[in-house]
């Protein structure tokens, strides 16, 4: 649980880590899309090898990514299973009551899992290379329009940043929890999912106390350095747009037009 990397910022001097925030968070946004433009196994294999690419241009070890991936694992070969088991069309290979299956089923729950899975890892490439701060400045300056029909872009973009930054932390507090409530006894490991229930169920109590403790904390050290929102707030880190920036821009008009040309073949 320790290595739950969502929201967790690792060092690094590669070139994913020059590049602009703002253009890595739209980057990842822009991936989630057009991810549904591969249809067969040409285009997923292409998006495939884009998505290894931009890991190894992070220089991070496999392990990192996998750790990312880890964790949803269990939830990706679920949402799989049912599209294996719940899919029509195509060869029949075995069939009972609403279950069977076929040909379809086994492709597209392939591409699912594919899909998910690419989906995470870019993910990760983003989280991993940008500061959460640098998240939520990118969030911010892609939420602006929104600030013309008076929406609080500002506050949004630091609970966001707030958030992120602190499910780490949580997930630190809770793994420091299980760990002290495992010395006086207590089994997280074994039984059925009732036993398990019953068990996690102490865990809540001194995770949400914690919880609140943190936020008062950390709401009073902003008031104490005079934090009120957007008001005369300036930033010591100006963002800038760099050549690197282009490059990510290229790479993803090239991957459209391989994935605009070979999905109809």
């Amino acid at each position: 649980m320790s290595k739950i990397l969502i929201g967790r910022y690792l060092p690094g001097n590669s070139l994913v880590y020059k590049m602009d925030p703002r253009g890595k968070l739209l980057a990842t946004i822009f991936f989630i899309f057009i991810i549904f433009l591969a249809n067969n196994w040409l285009t997923y294999g292409i998006i495939t090898a884009f998505t290894i690419a931009a890991v190894a241009a992070t220089k991070l070890k496999p392990k990192v990514f996998w750790d990312g991936v880890k964790p949803l694992i269990w939830l990706i070969l679920f949402t799989s299973l049912l599209q294996l088991f719940f899919t029509t069309g195509g060869t029949v290979y075995w069939q009972w009551t609403i279950f069977s299956l076929t040909s379809y089923g086994i492709t597209n729950a392939i591409y699912i899992f594919i899909r998910f899975t690419l989906i995470i890892l870019i993910s990760t490439v983003m989280t991993v290379t940008t500061m959460p701060l640098q998240i939520a400045d990118a969030m911010e300056w892609i939420m602006t329009p929104l600030k013309w029909v008076k929406v609080p872009v500002d506050k949004i973009a630091l609970v966001m940043s707030i958030a992120l930054r602190f499910v780490p932390t949580l997930f630190d507090e809770t793994f420091k929890i299980m760990n002290a409530q495992r010395s006086r006894g207590a089994d997280f490991n074994n039984g059925g999912l009732i036993k398990r229930a019953k068990a996690i169920t102490p865990l809540l109590v001194p995770l949400f106390i914690n919880s609140l403790e943190t936020a008062v904390d950390l709401s009073t050290a902003m008031e104490s350095r005079g934090y009120r929102g957007d008001v005369g707030r300036s930033r010591f880190r100006i963002l800038r747009w760099s050549k690197y920036d282009l490059y990510n821009l290229v790479f993803f008009v090239v991957l459209i037009l391989l994935l605009v040309l070979f999905r109809t073949r």
